[in-house]
């Protein structure tokens, strides 16, 4: 039986045992009374259900069957298949025992080796050891623990066990970087899940070899042996460094568990960069923080869909080595710089939905985070929360131009921009958007906080386009954190794309600005659209002003900032940024040390 008395131990919550039992799940296999595994999936809202199962034979049989068709049918088909495969293995000795015999020459069957034609194997379906009449439905039939006997040969059903519908390696692992598979499970969860790392004893390395065999025509098998780790994140060393990896997983769901699967790496370990510029950074994030304290990172990540480009590898960033300009060398380090902050609110900008679900879910999923993704055009914003302090209560996501036209709360702020048909015209064909997240504290449900991330528009003559997207994001809020929401604080994080000199920052800290302001006329006389504009929050810069948190080669500044209401946060501590020497060792950013043209900002928040 599948469910072994180590693995029920592990039902009671003893992971040790569950190693214990996968460890021993082969030779335990081989036992008599251990029996086969048919795997039925049945879920109410699919017209079929899928039968899985092996046969005596060896062959493998995935069966799609009505759920509402009379069992006896199903169980007619499975002996038919099961005929097939007898006959085919029969076929399949026949055509061996032909073969002629390479010393002598001579056919190997004698007389009287014509085997006798196979008949249909009975098959029945028992559960609670009585047989399930064949009028019976599907759906009703294949029961958890019920029985299926195809002729002599019985197998335990198991209906609905977990299940793995998604699991990938990334294609590029690197000594001392996070390696975090991409799980997607049915009737599982990773956290209840086992999971087990090898690597290559050395590169080529074969069973065969092993054995002192020198070569063999089939294609041998590579020797794996254990690295010790049986965590979902696996962070190779040097010693890994030219061999690939494996990782074996069992999925689970805390009660039970389903049929394993192994995945090897396409590729071998490759050497790391050396330093990156955020190692430093790490040493003020090595833990999580304690329940007082918000954890905050603000980062733009640089888009794949524009590092990707001609224009960004001989214009923008000439002086980076194209290869550390790949998404798969970039992602891998992003994951690490990520996961070694120990956030509890993660504001990402630039984020390309593949990336979203490809590689920030797995890393930042693996170490206790989860996230929501809002699209703009080719790219998005991301948000991430640590699950063990929030949870998503509600999402207040818009487009800057969709709500300016259509929402009755940007009504005056419409009229005024009506005024200047040119101006209004260029801010209509924006696409940023806002995305605003309600978090709920999961130890004081009374405790909420309005978190927003955003991008605005980047031309360096935009600044009367970012002035009115800062409005109506700020107007967007207000009514989120008040009005829906009263007295919740706010923490507003993003790309700017504002000096601390713009309008744009002086509106936000300051609560107004002019009409006359120089942004209002940011691109010339002809779009001018002057007016004044308020707002009633007191935020603050928790990071302050540093002297950039973008540099390339033709232009360095701070753009990014993490906006905090001075009603309800405060800060405790902010980490530094990379020192300058670490920024400009490769010239400007983004480097083979580091994956962005924007530096994270980071600090611990405290709630007043």
């Amino acid at each position: 039986m599948w469910r072994l008395p180590i693995a029920r131990a592990a039902l009671r919550g003893v992971r040790t045992a569950v190693e214990r039992r996968s460890r021993a799940e082969t030779v335990t296999e081989t036992a008599a009374e251990v029996m086969e595994r048919a795997v039925v999936r049945c879920v109410p809202s699919e017209p079929k259900l899928s039968l899985s199962f092996a046969l005596a034979d060896g062959s493998h049989k995935n069966m799609q069957r009505d759920q509402t068709e009379p069992l006896g049918r199903a169980l007619s088909r499975i002996a038919t298949n099961a005929l097939k495969g007898h006959a085919k293995a029969i076929a399949a000795k026949k055509s061996r025992k032909a073969r002629p015999n390479t010393s002598s020459g001579t056919a190997c069957a004698g007389p009287g080796s014509e085997p006798s034609a196979p008949s249909e194997p009975v098959v029945k379906l028992y559960y609670r050891e009585e047989a399930v009449a064949e009028d019976v439905l599907n759906v009703d039939a294949w029961q958890d623990g019920a029985v299926l006997q195809i002729g002599d040969v019985k197998y335990k059903v198991e209906r609905n066990p977990p299940a793995f519908t998604e699991f990938q390696l990334p294609r590029y692992i690197m000594a001392g970087f996070p390696v975090c598979p991409k799980l997607s499970l049915e009737f599982g969860d990773p956290a209840g899940s086992l999971f087990r790392w090898y690597r290559e004893t050395k590169p080529g390395a074969t069973e065969l070899e092993g054995e002192g065999t020198s070569s063999s025509p089939s294609s041998p098998s590579p020797i794996w042996i254990e690295t010790g780790v049986n965590e979902r994140v696996y962070t190779p060393t040097n010693a890994d460094i030219g061999l690939r990896l494996k990782l074996h997983c069992t999925p689970g769901n805390g009660q039970r568990f389903g049929p394993s699967r192994e995945l090897e790496s396409m590729c071998p370990v490759e050497a790391g960069p050396g330093t990156c510029t955020f190692d430093h950074r790490h040493l003020y994030t090595k833990k999580v923080t304690d329940d007082s304290l918000i954890r905050t990172v603000s980062y733009n990540i640089l888009a794949d869909t524009y590092a990707q480009t001609e224009f960004s590898r001989t214009v923008l960033y000439p002086y980076c080595a194209p290869y550390a300009l790949e998404l798969d060398y970039r992602q891998n380090l992003i994951q690490k710089e990520l996961t070694g902050y120990n956030a509890d609110i993660i504001c990402l900008q630039e984020v390309d939905r593949a990336v979203f679900s490809d590689s920030l879910v797995p890393a930042l999923e693996a170490f206790g985070l989860e996230g929501v993704f809002r699209i703009k055009q080719h790219e998005g914003l991301a948000t991430f929360y640590r699950k063990s302090k929030f949870s998503l209560f509600s999402q207040h996501d818009i487009a800057f131009q969709e709500a300016l036209e259509s929402d009755p709360l940007h009504k005056e702020l419409l009229e005024k921009l009506a005024l200047y048909p040119p101006a209004q015209e260029r801010i209509f064909q924006r696409s940023s958007v806002l995305q605003v997240s309600v978090l709920q504290s999961t130890k004081d449900f009374s405790k909420k906080i309005c978190v927003a991330n955003t991008h605005l528009y980047w031309h360096p003559k935009g600044g009367y386009i970012r002035l009115i997207q800062m409005a109506v994001a700020l107007a967007h809020i207000r009514h989120v954190s008040c009005d829906l929401y009263p007295c919740i604080p706010v923490l507003f994080c993003g790309d700017f794309n504002s000096t601390p000199s713009t309008g744009m920052y002086h509106f936000v800290i300051s609560g107004s600005i002019p009409e006359e302001h120089e942004d209002w006329t940011s691109n010339g006389e002809e779009e001018r659209c002057n007016m004044s504009l308020t707002h009633f929050f007191k935020l603050k810069s928790a990071c302050g002003e540093p002297a950039y948190t973008n540099y390339v080669g033709g232009f360095h500044g701070c753009l990014d900032y993490i906006f905090i209401d001075l009603n309800a946060l405060e800060v405790e501590q902010v980490i530094p940024l990379p020192s300058h020497e670490e920024v400009t060792t490769h010239q400007a950013l983004p480097s083979v040390s580091h994956p962005s043209d924007h530096i994270a900002l980071v600090c611990d928040l405290k709630w007043k």
